[in-house]
């Protein structure tokens, strides 16, 4: 496949690595003429300095026979006009493209993107990811990550495993004996820093990050089995009153009745505008950092803590300072790659990355064939893969113990109409069944391959 991405920051740059590391042609776009190079020197694909939108600079980097392009610059209008000249001058099949501002993804202009007008094929916002992944870690507290799939018939949960885990140093077939009715199955354990795809005699130990695939209704008793019973917070801080700030406090006036939200914002035109555009939610002027406005917040009577202003630095101080104050929990937004080893250890419970949320939301559209959902875990160390099977696959009809599944592969779960199977060596994969996998990132091609008749991955 061959791919053109425009903007070489941080997502270009992680999009850039996986298409290239599964083999595609990629050529990566940007002004500026370091960051160009900085790709090319880590990464097998072209560079190309020059304005991503312009139809020379597309024409040079090989729109004419490109399949996709990915705008992903850090304005919005370049993003949207490459998207527009990629379709009305090259035929570009794919359009993918990065919208930050809120007031172009208003559903009173929902028809500007149409392929009548701008014809955009996938509109990403990382501002609405993030939230959106901010409240389902709210729903589920004690959890690192929650990835719904399957039509959040299933969940995928990263999980601490703390000094006081029932679990810790149990063997993972002895699961099932511990907890027969209950539908999860641990798929990968982060030790280290380095993600391991179990086998069922192993044990996990005090410190390790667990991922496992639930029934969504078995979640709550599946955070218990790992020692987190929390309430869902009702009294919540929001430290930031941006896009993504306003977007979390909206979600909770309209989903979550019972919670008590307030939020702070340093900026005081920011906060009128904020405090105007919201109904239950206390909005209140001052800086994060300073324990006077986090009183006045009640911090030492709150649940939990969202913070998401602009600034790393703010968030991951104004959460410490919190927690120190009284706050049960604390969910952190960090942008920069190399805060995110230290903010664990400070005392930061959850840590929230956008450029995390965008590149799995785009990995959904460039996986080809009979995916339905892709999230990336841990910069891309692994994935979890959502795909459904067809009438004409090797694997229909086959028990799980009879598939030659690679080391390093595993099924999650399977999801047959409305039930939810947890997987054992018996169970039959049947057509139409939606598999839910999880893998090694450099495993991708051999999933490609095993599956390329039943779940036609490309």
């Amino acid at each position: 496949m061959q791919v053109i991405v425009c903007g070489a920051g941080q997502v270009g740059l992680n999009i850039a690595r996986y298409l290239a590391s599964e083999a595609n042609d990629v050529t990566v776009i940007d002004m500026d003429p370091g960051r160009v190079k900085s790709v090319t020197d880590t990464i097998d694909v072209k560079g190309l300095v020059g304005f991503a939108s312009h139809p020379p600079v597309l024409q040079e980097a090989g729109a004419d026979d490109a399949d996709m392009l990915i705008a992903v610059t850090h304005a919005d209008e370049v993003n949207m006009v490459a998207c527009q000249v990629a379709h009305s001058q090259f035929n570009v099949p794919t359009k993918i493209a990065r919208v930050r501002h809120q007031s172009y993804l208003d559903p009173a202009w929902r028809n500007m993107f149409s392929r009548d007008h701008m014809p955009i094929d996938v509109i990403i916002s990382p501002e609405v990811e993030v939230a959106r992944a901010i409240i389902r870690r709210l729903e589920v507290p004690g959890a690192l990550d929650v990835i719904p799939m399957a039509g959040d018939k299933v969940r995928a949960i990263a999980v601490r495993c703390m000094p006081d885990c029932p679990v810790v140093d149990t063997p993972l077939y002895e699961l099932t004996e511990l907890f027969p009715d209950l539908h999860i199955f641990v798929v990968g354990i982060i030790r280290d820093d380095e993600l391991i795809v179990p086998r069922p005699e192993m044990e996990m130990r005090e410190g390790d990050e667990v991922y496992f695939v639930a029934d969504t209704e078995h979640v709550r008793r599946g955070m218990a089995a790992f020692g987190h019973d929390e309430p869902e917070a009702r009294r919540i801080i929001i430290v930031g009153g941006g896009n993504i700030g306003l977007f979390v406090a909206r979600e909770l006036e309209e989903g979550h009745g019972d919670v008590r939200a307030k939020l702070i914002e340093v900026d005081e035109l920011r906060a009128r505008s904020v405090a105007d555009a919201l109904n239950r939610t206390t909005v209140l002027l001052g800086d994060a950092l300073e324990q006077e406005i986090l009183n006045e917040a009640n911090v030492s009577q709150s649940e939990a803590v969202v913070a998401v202003s602009n600034d790393d630095e703010v968030n991951i101080l104004s959460s410490l300072l919190a927690k120190r104050l009284g706050a049960d929990w604390a969910i952190t937004l960090v942008n920069s790659m190399s805060y995110g080893p230290l903010v664990g250890n400070l005392g930061v419970d959850v840590v929230v990355n956008p450029r995390g949320s965008t590149v799995s939301t785009i990995l959904q559209h460039v996986r080809r064939g009979r995916i339905r959902g892709v999230h990336s875990v841990r910069e891309g160390a692994g994935e979890f893969i959502e795909a459904e099977a067809l009438d004409t696959s090797s694997i229909a009809g086959k028990r799980i113990r009879d598939i030659k599944l690679p080391k390093g592969i595993l099924i999650g779960s399977i999801v047959r109409g409305n039930e939810v199977i947890i997987p054992r060596g018996d169970t039959t994969i049947m057509a139409k069944d939606r598999v839910v996998l999880f893998t090694n990132a450099d495993l991708v091609r051999k999933v490609e391959k095993l599956f390329s008749v039943g779940l036609e991955f490309f």
